[in-house]
Order: structure tokens, then C-alpha cells, then sequence
């Protein structure tokens, strides 16, 4: 945050970061948020039938989608795949003194390096949240519609009685929230790596398992400040 707005600022590197971190992850965000939609429009159409509320199934499935399966998707991927290579990188960097060849020269490594990730992871994970949201409702629309013969009408006009601008809003503010945390974490422990090589790979590990447990814990808190705060739609 000291750093932020120090000038002159790496507009250039956080262009190259946050497309470096789109074009590991947009694709396996994709292919991971079908299966989330498919399964989540098939298990809450599934008993949604046996409680006579298949009216209802298109809200569910869309709610679900947006609030939990879009960010909690969106931070795997970003941890997994863009945060596990700023941690590489930069784990690298220290093992190879350049980092320390930075400092003595005058160059603040945090301003120059951390900051530009951090923004980029941010601004990335919004955008990738929004396509799993995309991808999500449709594979939930196709798989409600055409598996278990479901009606288009009742699937979208149910998401729109029950649904919410804040939900969206709620969704993409955890996801930013979720890509600065991922990204400062794998900076963090890439720029501490010590032990060469191994300790490179050690602290890549590390960043994943740490980031996949503070999200989950960071998200349970978000998600219960929300329902606090946020009047619910037919409630």
C-alpha cells in the first residue's frame, strides 16, 4: 500500500503480468466452471423435483454459480496458476541475487515487481470471475434445459425474481479482494525463498496450500458479512 502510489508507476509490467496471468488461467477457468454449472444445475434440479420446486431450479443454480462457484473457482485458478508462477519468478530472482542487485542500486524491489502483480492479479481475477459466471449459467441453463427438461422460461424469469445486483457486486468484490490476496502471498514467499532450487519449488508449494486456505477462510467471512448486511429478495 506504501508503495502504490510511488512514481514512476510500472504501467508496462503490470500489462505484461496481467496478461501472462490471463493466458495461464483463462482456459482451465473455462473448462473447470462447465463441470461446476453442469453439477450444480444437476443436483439442485434433482431435488428441487422432490420437493415439487422445479420453478425454482434456475434461481438456485444461477445464485450459486454467481455468489460461491464464480470466485471460489476464480481464486483456485489464480492461486494455482498465476500465483505459483509471480512466486517462481520471483523465487528466482532472490536465488540469483537480483533482487539484492535491485536494492543496491537504488531500485525499490516492491514498487518495481510486487506492485504491478498485485494490481494485475486484482484486475484479472474480476475479469475471470465474470467468464466463470458466463460459462457457469450457461452449462447450468444447458444441462437444466435439455437433461432434465426443464423449461427456459421458468430457468431465467425464476433467476430474476430471487437474483440481485448485489450478488453480482458482492461476487466481483471477492474476487478482487481474492486475486490481491493471492497475488501478495506468492510475492511474499517467492521474495523469502531460500535454499536455491529447492527452496524455489518449496515455496511455490507453499504458496498454493497457503492462499487455497486463507481464501476459503477469507470467503466464509465475506460471504457472512454479505447476508448480514444485504437484504435478501423474497426473504
Amino acid at each position: 500500500m506504501k508503495s502504490l502510489p510511488r512514481r514512476p508507476f510500472q504501467l508496462a509490467e503490470a500489462v505484461r503480468q496481467a496478461w501472462f496471468i490471463a493466458s495461464v488461467s483463462i482456459l482451465p477457468t473455462a473448462l473447470v466452471a462447465i463441470p461446476f454449472g453442469a453439477v450444480i444445475a444437476l443436483q439442485l434440479g434433482s431435488l428441487s423435483r422432490q420437493i415439487g420446486a422445479e420453478s425454482f431450479a434456475g434461481a438456485a443454480s444461477v445464485l450459486a454459480v454467481v455468489r460461491e462457484a464464480g470466485p471460489i473457482v476464480t481464486a483456485l485458478l489464480i492461486a494455482g496458476a498465476g500465483g505459483s508462477a509471480m512466486c517462481a519468478d520471483l523465487g528466482a530472482r532472490k536465488i540469483r541475487e537480483e533482487l539484492d542487485a535491485m536494492r543496491t542500486l537504488g531500485v525499490d524491489p516492491i514498487q518495481r515487481l510486487v506492485v504491478p502483480r498485485v494490481i494485475a492479479g486484482a484486475v484479472v481475477a474480476v475479469l475471470l470471475n465474470g467468464v466463470v459466471s458466463a460459462v457457469g449459467i450457461a452449462g447450468g441453463y444447458v444441462f437444466n434445459v435439455y437433461l432434465q427438461g426443464g423449461t427456459p422460461g421458468a430457468y431465467l424469469s425464476s433467476f430474476a425474481a430471487l437474483g440481485q445486483v448485489a450478488d453480482l457486486v458482492s461476487a466481483q468484490l471477492r474476487a478482487f479482494v481474492f486475486g490481491i490476496i493471492a497475488a501478495l502471498i506468492a510475492c511474499y514467499l517467492g521474495m523469502n525463498a531460500k535454499g536455491g532450487p529447492k527452496g524455489v519449488g518449496q515455496a511455490v508449494n507453499t504458496s498454493v496450500v497457503v492462499t487455497f486456505m486463507v481464501l476459503f477462510a477469507v470467503n466464509f467471512v465475506m460471504v457472512a458479512l454479505y447476508f448480514q448486511l444485504v437484504p435478501q429478495k423474497g426473504s
